[in-house]
């Protein structure tokens, strides 16, 4: 197996204060260094998960809301099947390794959560 040098990244993770980061190179090629990835879909960044959680909202805003505009007037049952089918399993891939610990995360994930319920049981809101 051959390794491709242009293809590879390097990322460090450090909770101190670095001035002067460690560059890395494969033969004389430097290697690129990211601050971010997204490895199996899941977005590492910092050791932290606001850009991971930051993504999965706006995808799961993204499905909701064409949802909401092709499934508008159909029945609970549909809209519940469409709901588990396309926005949960945005919200659960990878739950397990990205819980998010942060009061902002947790409520714009609930937020979520609670718009979905309402839709999906024919709720209006008002306001």
């Amino acid at each position: 197996m051959k390794i491709n040098p242009g293809k590879s990244k390097a990322v460090s993770y450090t909770k101190g204060r670095v001035k002067e980061r460690i560059r890395y190179y494969f033969g004389d090629l430097l290697i690129t260094e990211l601050y971010s990835f997204k490895g199996l879909g899941i977005i590492i960044s910092d050791l932290n998960w606001a850009d991971h959680v930051n993504y999965t909202l706006r995808k799961v805003w993204k499905t909701l809301h064409f949802i909401m505009r092709i499934i508008q007037k159909r029945n609970n049952n549909m809209k519940r099947l469409a709901y588990m089918a396309l926005v949960r399993l945005i919200l659960e891939y990878g739950a397990v390794c990205w819980d998010p610990n942060r009061e902002g995360q947790v409520s714009a994930l609930n937020h979520v959560q609670e718009k979905v319920a309402k839709f999906a049981n024919n709720i209006n809101e008002s306001g």
